[in-house]
């Protein structure tokens, strides 16, 4: 017997979770546009209810559209599976859904998206769950926030705004000494850039509505479940290791092992939640990824030209670009994101917050949209708009403080945007 092929990642950009529709023959994922679907009988549909058998029941679960792209983003991912869902904020309460409870908490980040700071910071109090915000360059301090009622630990690869790289290696081993997951946002690298799970991240979460699906059509997000995780290790974690009353104490770690947490994702988590992702939304980040890698190394290809540009321009106090020999965190590029640093950083205005908003408003290539991971250029001033709700020293420990510009590098013409944002710099310090 030969080993299965180990084909390389442009190949499962397209093909993971693709096969030809059995009804029609269809190369291409159908989109199937339902709400549910027929048993074969009552025993059928019995079993399906109980967990006995994988198939399909009500769109609000599984839908055999959202499977394909479930399938392609926990291999590409290097997951056993994953659970996608109506947005990368939903994705970020279904993976820590399973975990918590009132009175746990989650070590977390500074360098998080502005949303993602007040979803952390004040939504989840109203679970009776709290968030503890560290510096993730010191694990030290990593590991003096993590208690007894400490669940996870969450960070992103590549941060938002600021395109910091986090230690994934480092944090592992700090959350696997306190017995608990390690949960990565890897929304800005994309597994081509960068894999958590190599590096030892339990579960990986992505707004999808990124650089996944890279056109910006939909929104969406997905977990992605390791299946490394031994949740029956301690009791900390009794929604996956103890009996389930909902399913006659059904237990899901010891009935569906490394699937435990991707089966209660879908099982309880949509079933619940109900934070579903539509059949047509996952139809277009199917067909963005098909087209991942190239455009990864385009975003890549520009941004390291235009940040290279940009920290010599007599306007710009400094860029933020981890793709920058000069970056601190160009020893972690290397050895995490080895194939660049991605398409995201900020850059800080010598003339402050007043030169920012000028700045924004002359760019003529660049769309000023609330976005990033788009074919499109992008830009936003984070402090006046996505951290606006934050307090300055919120602001600042993020990356989004009132002199700093988030920048989201497209795939056009780098000169054009090199001349695109020369002349906006010019007006910005008339």
């Amino acid at each position: 017997m030969t080993d299965a092929p180990q084909y390389g990642f442009d190949t499962l950009q397209i093909h993971a979770g693709a096969r030809p529709d059995p009804a029609t023959g269809a190369r291409q994922i159908p989109i199937y546009q339902t709400t549910a679907y027929v048993f074969r009988d009552a025993e059928h549909a019995a079993a399906l209810f109980n967990l006995q058998e994988v198939g399909y029941i009500y769109s609000r679960l599984t839908n055999p559209t959202v499977a394909a792209l479930q399938e392609r983003l926990a291999t590409l991912e290097g997951g056993v599976g994953a659970v996608c869902c109506s947005s990368g904020h939903a994705a970020q309460i279904m993976a820590l859904f399973p975990l918590m409870g009132p009175g746990l908490n989650v070590v977390v980040s500074t360098r998080l998206y502005g949303g993602s700071i007040t979803q952390f910071s004040q939504t989840i109090k109203r679970f009776g769950w709290s968030a503890k915000f560290v510096d993730f360059d010191d694990m030290d301090a990593v590991a003096a926030a993590i208690d007894d009622d400490t669940r996870a630990v969450f960070c992103k690869s590549v941060a938002n705004p600021g395109g910091y790289i986090t230690d994934i290696a480092a944090a592992a081993k700090v959350a696997d000494a306190a017995g608990i997951p390690l949960i990565v946002d890897n929304t800005s690298a994309t597994p081509y850039l960068c894999k958590p799970i190599d590096h030892g991240a339990t579960l990986v979460v992505h707004s999808m509505t990124k650089y996944l699906t890279g056109n910006g059509t939909v929104t969406g997000g997905v977990v992605v479940d390791s299946g490394k995780f031994d949740w029956s290790a301690s009791d900390k974690f009794p929604s996956l290791s103890a009996p389930e009353p909902a399913y006659h104490g059904l237990t899901f770690a010891e009935t569906f092992g490394p699937l435990a947490f991707t089966f209660h994702g879908i099982a309880i988590g949509l079933r619940d939640l109900g934070m579903t992702l539509n059949p047509q939304a996952a139809h277009y980040t199917l067909m963005g990824i098909e087209t991942l890698s190239l455009r990864m190394e385009r975003h890549v290809q520009n941004a390291e030209k235009i940040a290279a540009w940009l920290e010599g321009h007599d306007a710009v106090a400094a860029v933020t670009y981890a793709g920058l020999p000069t970056s601190p965190y160009a020893e972690r590029k290397a050895r995490l994101c080895p194939k660049g640093a991605g398409g995201l950083f900020t850059i800080a205005l010598k003339d402050g917050y007043d030169a920012c908003v000028k700045f924004v408003d002359s760019l003529e290539i660049f769309s000023h949209v609330a976005n990033l991971g788009d074919t499109r250029s992008l830009v936003i001033h984070s402090a006046s708009t996505t951290h606006r709700q934050l307090t300055a020293e919120q602001q600042t420990a993020a990356g989004a403080g009132p002199d700093v510009v988030r920048l989201s590098i497209g795939i056009e013409d780098a000169a054009d945007l090199i001349a695109d944002l020369d002349q906006a710099l010019a007006k910005a310090s008339a």
